[in-house]
């Protein structure tokens, strides 16, 4: 429970320093994070010093506040249980985190208070950062919260009025994830459709937490940053999980696995003919990982869900075979392998599926020729 300790550490004002050198980090390590971020966020190595400045002198200052709408808590999880964290972990830690319901410890009508005063007293200023999908308009009592009986809706549009910048963690919160999945008897929406402001996107399920402070240091050095058409940050989800993945070479071999426990899964063959959703799903999981960047599904042998794309529940299905000529919104418009994701046209539908499997069946046959 590193975060909650940190939480209250945040509380006490802590110095960043003190904070990682309780985990053995040496200001040496901090500053070759600031230059790996920096690089990570595509700003050039010259951005390492803006990078460690904004964090060591504004981080702490920015007021954060957390709300958890329809969803698992699985973002916040990922972060909680984090057994060692990584510089990314404590730099989120440091945030000066206002409200959270899941690590704060009042409850009741003092958490409303606590949430009302915040609000007040950093009106304009704050990062909401929003947890979840939102059960909206008549069925919005489907998420009644605190003491007060507020709906989720009448919270987060008190939230999102007053808030500086909005960042949508998870899919839930930028898609309607598995909230919103039909029949989606709450009616639950993404929280851009309450709100008139713009919403930065952070989707996964769970994103990683170098998204989410990337995300949130870019917040701090500009105030936004550049976005593709689902208002997802082009420096994370710009590229398809296929184009960095370490099985893409036995793609383009032929080599496929072609069910799991075969001798093709024992050699890490290409995952697409169980499923994979890799080549029409844009996030950076290849390249950051996750549980202290250490393994990713694909490389724990499990294609990936797509799990970060605009209502991937239904549009992704079924999980453990390929899409074939499955029709899905993501698209990439005759541009290929080369395809990225601010390129992509919404809600036309194109043959990519069909050429990608088609690519699959042809280069096995040549496979089994050779």
């Amino acid at each position: 429970m590193d975060f909650f300790r940190h939480f209250n550490n945040s509380c006490s004002n802590k110095s960043l320093m003190e904070l990682l050198e309780e985990h053995g980090f040496t200001r040496r390590d901090f500053l070759k994070w600031s230059s790996g971020m920096a690089t990570m966020l595509g700003l050039g190595a010259t951005f390492a010093p803006s990078i460690a400045n904004a964090v060591e002198n504004n981080a702490s200052n920015t007021p954060v506040i957390w709300l958890h709408m329809a969803e698992c808590t699985g973002c916040s999880e990922s972060l909680l249980r984090s057994d060692a964290p990584t510089i990314d972990s404590l730099i989120f830690d440091y945030l000066n985190i206002e409200y959270h319901e899941t690590v704060m410890a009042a409850s009741g009508h003092q958490a409303d208070e606590n949430l009302e005063n915040a609000i007040k007293k950093h009106a304009g200023k704050y990062v909401l950062l929003v947890e979840g999908a939102v059960p909206a308009g008549s069925s919005s009592f489907y998420l009644t919260l605190g003491a007060k009986g507020h709906t989720g809706e009448e919270i987060a549009k008190n939230a999102c009025a007053n808030a500086a910048a909005i960042l949508a963690i998870g899919t839930c919160s930028s898609f309607g994830g598995i909230q919103a999945a039909a029949p989606n008897p709450t009616n639950a929406v993404p929280i851009s459709k309450i709100t008139n402001k713009s919403v930065i996107n952070v989707p996964g399920c769970p994103p990683s937490e170098k998204n989410i402070v990337g995300s949130i240091l870019q917040i701090l050095l500009f105030g936004t940053m550049p976005l593709d058409n689902f208002n997802r940050p082009k420096w994370a989800y710009e590229h398809r999980i296929h184009d960095y993945c370490e099985r893409r070479g036995h793609f383009d071999a032929g080599e496929f696995v072609e069910s799991f426990g075969d001798e093709g899964a024992k050699k890490g063959y290409c995952l697409y003919k169980v499923g994979c959703k890799g080549p029409y799903t844009f996030n950076n999981c290849a390249k950051q990982r996750f549980n202290q960047h250490i393994n990713w599904p694909i490389g724990a042998g499990h294609g990936c869900i797509g799990c970060s794309e605009p209502d991937f529940w239904d549009s992704m299905r079924t999980y453990e075979e390929p899409l074939k000529s499955h029709l899905f919104q993501s698209v990439f418009s005759g541009m290929g392998a080369d395809a990225m994701s601010d390129k992509i046209g919404i809600g036309v539908l194109t043959l990519t599926g069909v050429a990608i499997a088609a690519h699959a069946s042809i280069a096995a046959i040549k496979k089994d020729k050779e």
